[in-house]
């Protein structure tokens, strides 16, 4: 039987793309980021590549980094729900990681909530170390964030 993450397409996101990123924005996230955040990021900020993942021309999942430097910072990743536990956002991530490696990025980082133990257990896989503790960084409940970091490139 064919898996499901063969038949999925990884490309850059593309503005046509929004609606359905707005889809697994608010289904992923208590503060999702608007239309115009996106856009600005995929048209304005020489710093942010942004990858999704498409299986049957629905976008399933996306994954943002910021390149600055040498450093890649995750900015998001997040994957539609019914998608989510099929090695979507672990593929999206290894994707961004090899594009930053790319682009000459020694190290990435990333913050999560201390509460979402799946996702640190995703970075702990791609070989993600917590770094520290941003206290109160989500705005919705004050939730602390876990910082999280990897090199990348030697």
């Amino acid at each position: 039987m064919e898996n499901i993450k063969d038949r999925i397409l990884y490309r850059f996101m593309a503005v046509d793309d929004l609606e359905d990123v707005l889809k697994v924005e608010h289904e992923s996230f208590t503060i999702p980021w608007s239309r115009e955040a996106f856009y600005n990021e995929i048209e304005n900020n020489q710093f942010a590549f942004y990858l999704v993942a498409e299986l049957e021309g629905r976008i399933a999942g996306y994954c943002g980094v910021w390149l600055v430097l040498d450093e890649a910072h995750i900015t998001n990743v997040a994957v539609l729900p019914d998608f989510r536990g099929k090695g979507i956002g672990l593929t999206l991530m290894e994707k961004m990681l090899k594009l930053a490696q790319e682009h000459g990025a020694k190290t990435a980082t990333l913050e999560v909530r201390v509460s979402n133990l799946p996702a640190q257990s995703m970075y702990r896989k791609l070989g993600f170390q917590e770094g520290g503790i941003r206290k109160r960084y989500y705005t919705d409940n004050q939730e602390d964030a876990l910082i999280m970091w990897v090199t990348i490139n030697e």
